[in-house]
């Protein structure tokens, strides 16, 4: 008997009995599975779901449920709060959001077609109350739409794009809008016809004369035969929970401590690169300390253990977070006056490091060398009255010297503090959702999307909250219908 393996395809003669036939196979049911899945089934394929927990969810049910959509004069969301937002700037953000990494092809398909996957969400039964909600935000604390979720109003990215808000947040009294969006989902995929399968995890790919052609399962200890005749969609999440996958691949997130996702183990990666599909991007990871807000906290400043600035603090807090960890020494110091602090959440994990009657003060109590961080402060506030930042081109009206004393500098260390993170590399994609090999040919059978690839989402400092599910669902559609295309 061949040996079923992550790494390299099962050889379709030597299946003795195929245990399920289907036309399309879908591995994983969060929002990327359940998308896909509804697509194939509405293309007329026959789809079966196989989810390796006892119900749906994944990362997507854990998320707060934000999607990133802009472009076409705006959402009614944005249009009714003054924006308008063209697909040129939308596009021009998503790529420069995407940095080097970016793929310039997923940015102006999803550019273009983002208000129909919105209209498709809210088809599918996705709430939205429609509102404006102003100001700087990690999720609304109430049933609010839209907010601003990345960096459009600082710099660099305001001089690239015109700025607008465009986290869309499904319609749901407080965090975590995540497992109420992929609840409508599952509805939706349920309604179309989907047959899921909980408890199944993936094992390996099935070819036949070069295509992907089904999987293996294991389903209450056995193991289980799958033909998809006409191919298998990948949306198994991320390698965050895979320490060997990151050890290889992406070491840097060992400095952090707080991985977040659910069952996040690479599988899906590890399948298509077996199958002959390429990982790219792999190092790229998304960190954040988010407790760094609320808003007064961006009038802060930045330090590394040097007393040197290092960003601009109006931007989005998962790129301060990516950027503070490049920083070295293991921590960094948000800065604050009396005017601008508040105490941050016990379970933020951030310390009080240092305080005082004057800056000079407050690096003598972080043991910095005398002239460093006072002078940082000197020539920030002497610009910021000036309302410039000639070294990082922080805006007004965010702006402001910070000389209302006493001082205090807050620490946050990257493996006590609060840091979450995910992966961000994963299969080379088309924008339809195909596995790309080496050669950039698509591996014929084999689609996948959402994290287990590198999408719209692809560079850890330039991500904007909503940009994974935003991947995760538009191209979970195209895969879906990709794949029943045959």
């Amino acid at each position: 008997m061949a040996e079923v393996s992550l790494h390299r395809p099962y050889p379709a003669s030597a299946v003795e009995r195929w245990d399920y036939e289907t036309d399309v196979a879908v591995i994983g049911f969060g929002a990327t599975g359940a998308c896909a899945a509804i697509e194939a089934a509405d293309a007329g394929a026959k789809v079966m779901l196989f989810e390796r927990n006892s119900g749906s969810g994944g990362a997507s049910g854990l998320s707060g449920g934000e999607i990133y959509v802009g472009g076409g004069g705006g959402t009614d969301a944005q249009r009714a709060a003054g924006f308008d937002d063209s697909t040129e700037d939308f596009i021009a953000y998503l790529k420069a959001a995407g940095g080097p990494c970016v793929n310039e092809a997923k940015c102006e398909r999803y550019g273009r077609e983002a208000l129909a996957h919105y209209d498709w969400l809210k088809a599918q039964g996705v709430p939205y109350r429609g509102n404006y909600l102003p100001g700087k935000h990690i999720e609304p604390m109430d049933d609010s739409t839209l907010i601003w979720s990345g960096s459009e109003a600082a710099a660099p990215f305001c001089d690239i794009a015109r700025p607008a808000p465009r986290g869309h947040t499904i319609r749901h009294m407080g965090w975590g809008g995540g497992r109420p969006l992929v609840d409508v989902l599952e509805a939706s995929a349920r309604a179309s016809g989907v047959e899921v399968v909980v408890d199944a995890r993936a094992l390996a790919l099935i070819a036949e004369g070069g295509r992907i052609c089904g999987v293996v399962v294991r389903i209450n200890n056995q193991t289980r035969f799958v033909r998809a005749d006409k191919g298998v969609v990948l949306a198994t999440g991320g390698f965050v929970f895979n320490e060997e996958m990151r050890r290889k691949y992406c070491p840097e997130t060992f400095k952090l401590g707080d991985p977040i996702g659910d069952k996040d183990d690479g599988t899906g990666i590890l399948l298509g690169i077996g199958a002959g599909g390429e990982a790219i991007h792999m190092e790229q990871f998304f960190t954040t300390c988010p407790w760094t807000m609320p808003e007064s906290h961006a009038h802060g400043v930045f330090v590394n253990i040097h007393g040197q600035r290092f960003i601009n603090e109006d931007c989005y807090h998962g790129r301060v977070s990516r950027c503070a960890v490049d920083q070295p020494g293991g921590k960094v110091y948000l800065l604050l006056d009396n005017a601008h602090f508040s105490q941050p959440p016990d379970f933020a994990r951030i310390t009080i490091a240092g305080t005082g009657e004057t800056w000079e003060e407050v690096e003598a109590e972080l043991g910095m060398m005398a002239g460093t961080l006072s002078a940082t402060m000197g020539f920030y506030n002497t610009h910021a009255r000036e309302g410039r930042d000639p070294l990082f081109d922080k805006r007004t009206p965010i702006l402001t010297p910070l000389d209302q004393g006493p001082f205090v500098a807050l620490e946050l260390d990257f493996q006590a503090s609060y840091f979450s993170f995910f992966t961000l590399g994963g299969l080379n994609t088309s924008a339809n959702g195909e596995v790309l090999g080496r050669d950039g040919a698509p591996v014929p059978g084999l689609f996948a999307a959402g994290r287990c690839t590198s999408g719209l989402p692809a560079w850890g400092h330039g991500y904007s909250s909503g940009l994974s599910l935003a991947d995760a669902t538009f191209f979970g559609r195209q895969a879906g219908k990709a794949a029943a295309g045959g």
